[in-house]
């Protein structure tokens, strides 16, 4: 099997461009796919490749005739965002190619994107939110699980951290004020700060926590109760509770812990909070990505047309 042309070399280079660990590996794991198809598919050397096999490329990732990098069969259709995203890693090893004085037969131009779908935003009602974020207290019947479940839920909302940020949460990093220190995604350093409301569930739980030794403010419970020392939660164990509740409050339109993320974007914004100390809290580089979270409800805009409009009457 051939494998693509100073590949370790570029993913050397983004582990010393200070990438995280897990985006040297997702480049690493789209690049596979792409190596995949040229030995499988395309049966090409790297230095053969044209505009027209960049085209066919573009085809396999949009089928399901296309391989994982595992070389397993998918289990779905990749989404426009998930194909541009392969695209985009595949762009980036051709400049890393071109800055080492390497002459690829394709250049970065070449392999342009595709159009994404504009879905219409959705996003639940407040109360919905609200009745997701307090169903722990309600559905579950452990009650060290029901006190750290709401914990974590209020604190996802009144903060707008992302998943990964709040699962691997240190005490070190909360001080008296509630103010909590984040170094996030691309290790980015940020404060997000807490609400009185999600202070006072999280005293609750650091109550019943139990082990003191564990790094992780948030820890699985193993047995009867015992804390696992050093472990963190799962992220996939938090979606799964997420998703089961909403199921149980009759909840339409999907939420899951990214969909915590945007509502405390939307509805600060409803409130009046800027677009750039928003991207302040979210910790983004763009002021365009922050303005893709906040998506104004359709309530907010009725609200805007009735109060704004030059002919009311």
């Amino acid at each position: 099997m051939q494998k693509l042309e100073f590949l370790d070399d570029f993913l050397l280079n983004l582990k010393i461009s200070n990438l995280s660990s897990e985006t040297v590996y997702n480049y690493e794991r789209d690049l596979e796919v792409f190596q995949n198809f040229l030995n499988n598919d395309l049966k090409k050397n790297f230095s053969q490749l044209n505009k027209r096999d960049i085209l066919l490329y573009k085809a396999y990732l949009a089928s399901l005739d296309r391989k994982t990098a595992k070389d397993n069969p998918p289990q779905k259709n990749l989404s426009s965002f998930s194909v541009n995203r392969m695209l985009s890693v595949l762009r980036s090893y051709l400049k890393y190619l071109i800055d080492m004085d390497q002459v690829p037969s394709i250049t970065p131009e070449m392999v342009k994107l595709i159009k994404t779908e504009r879905k219409h935003p959705r996003i639940s009602e407040f109360n919905d939110f609200i009745k997701l974020i307090e169903s722990p207290t309600i559905f579950e019947k452990n009650k060290k699980i029901a006190l750290r479940n709401r914990a974590m839920l209020e604190m996802l909302m009144a903060t707008g951290m992302r998943i990964s940020e709040l699962l691997s949460l240190k005490e070190t990093q909360i001080d008296k004020t509630g103010r909590i220190f984040i170094r996030g995604k691309g290790k980015k350093e940020r404060f997000v700060y807490m609400t009185p409301r999600a202070t006072q569930h999280l005293e609750k739980y650091r109550e019943t926590r139990g082990i003191a030794d564990s790094p992780f403010l948030f820890i699985p419970y193993r047995g009867r109760n015992s804390a696992s020392q050093n472990k963190k939660i799962s992220a996939n164990y938090l979606q799964e509770k997420v998703k089961k509740y909403r199921e149980y409050l009759g909840i339409n339109v999907p939420i899951s812990c990214h969909s915590i993320r945007h509502a405390f974007a939307t509805f600060m914004a409803e409130k009046g909070a800027t677009a750039a100390a928003i991207q302040i809290l979210l910790g983004h580089e763009s002021l365009d990505t922050t303005t893709r979270y906040v998506n104004a409800s359709d309530r907010f805009a009725e609200k805007a047309h009735h109060d704004f409009h030059p002919l009311p009457e």
